[in-house]
């Protein structure tokens, strides 16, 4: 499927010029997870939910996300930081286990201390 060009810059904007970025769904059980992990670290990101905001729904937003992913599954959350895809909530987790997040997250802006 190809990506118009309009949905590629939206995100692109999106993810450049916030620290933080997930596309979520309202109804996604790791969503709710992934976004508590981070507010849970003082940091506050941009969420964009498919399931409720017009201007990011679309196959266009799904199709993206699912090549950015490029192992063949959905990424539900999919998580932005500093403008890099980092991954789903499995890469979020194992990230701030191995202790890479945090580093991650200062050097994008997104935390403070």
């Amino acid at each position: 499927m190809e990506i118009a060009n309009d949905t590629q810059e939206k995100i692109h904007r999106l993810i450049s010029s916030n620290a933080v970025v997930v596309f979520s769904m309202n109804s996604c059980c790791m969503c709710h997870v992934a976004k508590h992990l981070l507010f849970s670290l003082a940091v506050s990101p941009t969420i964009v939910e498919l399931d409720q905001d017009e201007k990011f729904s679309g196959l266009d937003i799904q199709s993206l996300l699912f090549q950015l992913a490029g192992d063949g599954q959905f990424p539900i959350p999919a998580i932005f930081v500093g403008g890099k895809f980092l991954g789903s909530i499995e890469a979020l987790i194992s990230s701030h286990i191995n202790g890479t997040l945090i580093p991650r997250l200062r050097e994008a802006g997104a935390l403070w201390l």
